[in-house]
């Protein structure tokens, strides 16, 4: 079984000048190398993997089906070998440089559109590469390096991470608007005693916390009805399924300015998910994550004092 040999990032960058151009003159011309050497490359790289990669004539050269084949792989790798560039150069000009920040749904498209455009104001160079998954995967992703620091909500499960406190996120009782306690002013939390409460699917830390102010207020959880999202809990508040208490930078995002769901002001006032910062402890940029948190939380005392509670 003949051995594959190793293909270099020059000789592959070379096939695909030549592809592009349709010549080797062309690609020569282009990349400032001389013919020969683009030549003799690409013949080595036809060696190494011991396949026919162009297509040669007088008129120029196109690729043939197994040169075909490794264009999307060429251009995938030089699209990694920029972004190893721009780090390397965000790194060594003492930029922040992009670091991959993970979310849960229930929380990040809330609170991030609050905080991002203040953070790039105040640091340009900091980039911020955000996904969403639930508490439990983010953990995990922050444990085995697919982030580089989560926003996440207490309690977290995994030891051994730098855990930053942000914000205590209150809940609010939201319930559709014909219902018979809106317009009533303030309420008693006993009138919610036996109501049907929605919650979110369990696979998400919200879930639990729906449940246990069920269990605190005597209201019953509707098991069969769980949202797939904290939208369709409300879709399904508006249509009358039942009552739901949702955190409140969703009602201030969501809620307030649709009003097609109404908020009820209870006098034992629910309690909050608390939000956090959380990174490796090993971090090479520990230090500029805890000036981030500190950043987060200056944000919100002076723009969402009205709807957070402060760590």
């Amino acid at each position: 079984m003949a051995t594959i040999g190793e293909p270099t990032l020059k000789q592959l960058l070379y096939l695909e000048a030549v592809v592009a151009a349709g010549s080797f003159r062309g690609a020569s011309q282009k990349l400032g190398v001389s013919q020969p050497t683009i030549t003799s490359q690409i013949a080595a790289l036809e060696t190494a993997l011991g396949m026919i990669l162009l297509e040669r004539s007088r008129s120029g050269a196109i690729p043939t089906s197994a040169g075909r084949e490794l264009l999307p792989h060429i251009s995938t790798i030089r699209t990694e070998v920029n972004a190893i560039r721009d780090q390397a150069r965000f790194a060594s000009t003492g930029a922040s440089g992009v670091h991959r920040l993970g979310v849960p749904p229930t929380l990040g498209p809330y609170f991030l559109p609050e905080v991002l455009s203040e953070i790039h104001t105040a640091d340009p160079t900091l980039r911020l590469y955000v996904r969403e998954e639930t508490p439990r995967e983010l953990e995990n992703g922050l444990l085995d390096g697919r982030y580089d620091l989560i926003l996440t909500t207490m309690p977290v499960e995994l030891a051994g991470f730098v855990v930053e406190p942000l914000f205590g996120e209150p809940f609010k009782l939201c319930a559709p608007p014909d219902h018979p306690l809106v317009g009533k002013g303030e309420l008693d939390a006993s009138v919610i005693a036996g109501e049907r409460l929605l919650a979110i699917e369990e696979r998400h830390r919200l879930f639990e916390q729906m449940q246990a102010l069920a269990n605190r207020f005597g209201a019953r959880l509707m098991r069969d009805y769980e949202g797939t999202s904290l939208d369709t809990v409300r879709q399904m508040i508006g249509t009358g399924f039942g009552l739901a208490f949702l955190p409140a930078l969703y009602i201030r995002s969501e809620i307030e300015p649709r009003e097609d769901v109404t908020v009820l002001e209870l006098s034992d006032t629910p309690s909050a998910r608390e939000v956090v910062l959380a990174w490796r402890p090993t971090a090479p940029k520990r230090q500029l994550y805890r000036k981030l948190a500190s950043q987060m939380r200056q944000i919100c005392q002076t723009k969402l004092a009205d709807c957070l509670h402060p760590a």
